[in-house]
């Protein structure tokens, strides 16, 4: 990786990197739902998302907005779609797995990812499963 020492960041690195996770759960029932996504340059981009105070609602409200933020990264020339978000028990832990549909002006592609929660932070677990499924064919859109 080549790092430009005055600025400290990588100028090749072609994917996102999660930065920042806020949420906010409200009285009403309701949640939002803050990420921000750091890339080269100390170029930001955020995505905020609100939804029910549930389990599956704070999922998918933390899926929609990494979702968010990730596409505003490729300057609208990727399409991304949340087809559905799922967190699962597994072996005393939780795992979250996301469907994400990308339009690249070609065929749409279907990506998963899946990210093993820490702790029981289910949300974030969401927001890293996006970056999972999308950062791979992101890749491209990033470096133009």
């Amino acid at each position: 990786m080549s790092e430009n020492p005055e600025s400290g960041y990588d100028e090749s690195r072609s994917r996102l990197k999660f930065d920042d996770f806020e949420l906010v759960r409200f009285p009403n029932g309701r949640t939002r739902v803050r990420v921000r996504m750091d890339w080269t340059h100390g170029r930001t981009f955020s995505g905020e998302s609100e939804g029910n105070q549930t389990l599956e609602g704070e999922v998918r409200a933390a899926a929609e907005a990494a979702l968010e933020a990730a596409a505003g990264a490729t300057g609208g020339r990727l399409d991304l779609d949340l087809r559905g978000t799922k967190a699962l028990r597994v072996f005393d832990a939780w795992v979250v797995v996301v469907m994400v549909r990308a339009w690249t002006g070609e065929d749409p592609l279907q990506l998963l990812g899946a990210y093993p929660c820490p702790d029981d932070d289910t949300a974030r677990g969401a927001v890293l499963a996006v970056l999972d499924a999308t950062n791979r064919v992101m890749e491209s859109f990033l470096k133009q």
